[in-house]
Formats: structure tokens, C-alpha cells, sequence
């Protein structure tokens, strides 16, 4: 699903680096590969990717993520 594209610029989606914990729940969930694990903590690697679905937010134990669905 890599290739779906969506408008560039226009997602909702913040990632608080300093909160997460890298438990890479973010990673496994998330139909976009919008996150990637490096030095053991997960960080954005391709924001235009995301589609909103939310499921980063609703299996983060930290709430490092954040979006709202819908906007972008």
C-alpha cells in the first residue's frame, strides 16, 4: 500500500519523539510504514504517507502520536 499517495503537506500527524519508548507498536500497526525504529526509538520517515486511520495513536501506550482523522 506503500504506493496509495496522498496530498503532500495536509496530515494531522505529530510524533513526540521525547515520549516514546520504542516499543515499536507505531511500526507494526501502521498500514503506510509512515514510522521507522532508529536508535531505539521510533521516529516519522514519510509524514505524506499517512492516511490518518488512527491506529498509531490507538496502540501507543505513551501517546506520543497524534492525528485527527478526517482533516488532512
Amino acid at each position: 500500500m506503500r504506493d496509495i499517495r496522498y496530498l503532500d503537506d495536509v496530515t494531522s500527524l505529530r510524533f513526540n519523539q521525547e515520549l516514546c519508548i520504542g516499543c515499536g507498536l507505531c511500526i507494526a500497526v501502521c498500514p503506510q510504514s509512515v514510522f521507522e525504529l532508529e536508535d531505539g526509538k521510533s521516529h516519522i520517515v514519510d509524514k505524506n504517507a499517512c492516511m490518518e486511520c488512527g491506529a498509531c495513536v490507538n496502540n501507543c501506550p505513551t501517546h506520543a502520536v497524534e492525528v485527527h482523522p478526517g482533516v488532512g
